[in-house]
């Protein structure tokens, strides 16, 4: 299902990065995020409020310019 919020996402598996790249333009990585939790997202009814609930709460992030 499209997200209004997430444009797309990609998950490494040795680092346990996600990466989400929004609608908007904007790059966030967010780290040592499990690749369990990387998952339950892909098939999540709503990536934006997973994201805003289970990720962006619980994991350090960093800006990608």
């Amino acid at each position: 299902m499209p997200s209004s919020v997430v444009h797309t996402m990609r998950y490494d598996h040795k680092s346990k990065t996600l990466r989400i790249i929004f609608v908007s333009g904007m790059v966030y990585d967010y780290l040592n995020v499990p690749e369990k939790v990387y998952e339950e997202m892909k098939g999540s009814g709503s990536k934006g409020t997973f994201l805003n609930q289970r990720i962006k709460t619980k994991f350090r992030f960093r800006k990608i310019e």
